[in-house]
């Protein structure tokens, strides 16, 4: 019997994939983890924004397979920074052309004269691949009110393959060539919501039950047995967790030391208007300045073609913060009017989630502390994966990939 904490997309990835007979262990009421969706009054929210981009075709097929022809959007993605009083394209290295003349000048100034000196933090290469004025006006701002940390504590390549990197070669072209493509040029998005996805995964499972309000309190290592906070005891051949790995750790009864792992809290508010907002083609805004309490805000009605304003509103929060949840939305809402997203639009609906943990942080104490406990449990036949299992920045597709390469890996033993 495989036995798998937590029904989000990793967890029932691994069971579709897995031709052994598996138990989702589920701590919520429902599947989905942070793919879920809020479905009412004619708005369609997520847990943030999850869009997808499917480059295994293979994946994607899968995934894909019990959904109707119909049932997705194919969006070519559009998006922008808020920089002062304008908006500039995404990414902001590539776009600097689109400054005023003097902070052009300056940003390109820096970026042929940026120290070329070794760096080991994310700050530092963001400061010697792209030079101050980029890093200062853009860079810096905005991630360090995502991640809501100091950059130095982050490692240098602590986004991956996610980070928008431009050659000075790139950049240059962009000036009269335009291409701001990146990995999510594109997207997909079930015009149901994210959800959708987890019910095609799930509809394609067999052989496996799945039991939901059921939160895994203990695992026995030594006689491979899970506990639940009824007390129930549930015997496993192979364990696989998507639960964050400090979290596992604790469960073995083996915790971390507290500076070891880090993260963020973002919480996010869905917002329904009782019309059509001036912006009509945006998918999301970046927004780097401090006088703006979200980092991002998301435009569902243009990405589902809708005729309200339906929003996303992200917010980043140490791990440690106080929350000022009681007067979050009015502060929100002010914020989004200074911005000229909101004007004299009604808001009619809304909800607030709160995404503990959203992004993880990674440095090499982190990674490496990872590794070698990972290499422990699985000896004893337990498996952590996922963004939160391994402790890293991925994808959808990344977690369903690595999902299926682990059954192979089982069942290949």
């Amino acid at each position: 019997m495989d036995i798998i904490i937590g029904g989000g997309v990793t967890g029932l990835s691994y069971a579709l994939f897995t031709s052994n007979k598996s138990l989702i262990l589920e701590a919520e009421p429902e599947i989905g983890g942070y793919c879920k969706t809020t479905k009412r009054n004619g708005y369609v929210w997520d847990y943030s924004g999850h869009f997808f981009h499917f480059n295994d075709k293979d994946i994607e097929s899968i995934i894909t397979r019990s959904l109707p022809i119909n049932a997705i959007r194919k969006v070519d993605k559009h998006t922008k920074i808020k920089y002062k009083d304008i908006l500039v394209d995404f990414p902001f290295q590539k776009n600097i052309h689109q400054l005023p003349k003097e902070e052009f000048i300056d940003c390109l100034y820096d970026l042929f004269t940026a120290p070329t000196a070794d760096f080991s933090t994310f700050k530092e290469m963001l400061y010697c691949k792209f030079g101050k004025s980029i890093a200062d006006k853009f860079l810096i701002p905005y991630n360090s009110k995502l991640y809501a940390c100091n950059l130095d504590s982050l490692d240098k390549d602590a986004m991956g393959r996610f980070f928008p990197y431009a050659e000075k070669e790139d950049i240059i072209r962009n000036f009269k060539e335009k291409n701001n493509s990146s990995y999510n040029n594109t997207f997909d998005y079930p015009y149901n919501g994210a959800v959708e996805y987890i019910n095609a995964i799930r509809n394609s499972i067999n052989n496996c039950e799945i039991r939901t309000n059921t939160k895994i309190v203990k695992i026995d290592v030594e006689s491979k047995m899970v506990v639940d906070s009824n007390g129930q005891k549930y015997h496993y051949d192979n364990l696989i967790s998507t639960v964050p790995f400090p979290m596992l750790l604790s469960m073995c009864s083996m915790p971390p030391e507290d500076n070891i792992y880090s993260w963020n809290i973002v919480v996010v508010f869905n917002l329904g208007f009782d019309k059509k907002g001036q912006n009509t083609d945006t998918h999301w805004i970046y927004f780097p300045e401090e006088k703006y309490c979200f980092y991002r805000v998301g435009f569902y009605d243009n990405v589902l073609n809708m005729d309200k304003m339906s929003l996303y509103v992200e917010l980043g929060f140490s791990k440690d913060a106080i929350i000022p949840m009681d007067t979050s939305l009015q502060r929100v809402l002010d914020d989004l009017k200074d911005a000229g997203i909101v004007h004299d639009e009604k808001l009619v609906d809304y909800e607030c989630l709160v995404m503990n943990p959203a992004y993880v942080h990674i440095n090499e104490k982190s990674t490496n502390h990872c590794q070698v406990m990972k290499a422990e449990l699985k000896k004893q036949n337990i498996y952590s994966i996922g963004r939160y299992g391994s402790w890293t920045y991925c994808s959808i597709e990344d977690n369903i990939k690595e999902a299926r390469e682990l059954t192979n890996s089982i069942i290949g033993k």
